[in-house]
């Protein structure tokens, strides 16, 4: 049987905790598993609940039919150019 060195620990928690930061979904995922003994789903995409002025939405979705666009790619793209700058 292979012996791990305390330094070895040491990489595998700060491997551990990178992973978690990058992919917090994964360890939800298995917390969730430990709980239930049920593997949930994994999504990169993640369903958002806000409140917008109800004519801004009206034209909103009037314009996403008449042009034939998907309302949550435009608002994931606006977020995407909002955060790059």
């Amino acid at each position: 049987m292979q012996q791990f060195k305390p330094t070895d620990d040491k990489k595998f928690i700060e491997t551990a905790k990178n992973i978690i930061k990058r992919n917090p979904e994964v360890f939800e995922a298995l917390m969730e598993f430990e709980r239930t003994k049920k593997l949930p789903k994994l999504s990169k995409k993640k369903r958002v609940n806000f409140t917008i002025d109800a004519d801004l939405m009206r034209k909103f979705q009037a314009h996403v039919i008449k042009n034939n666009q998907v309302m949550s790619k435009l608002i994931e793209k606006k977020i995407a150019e909002i955060l790059q700058n």
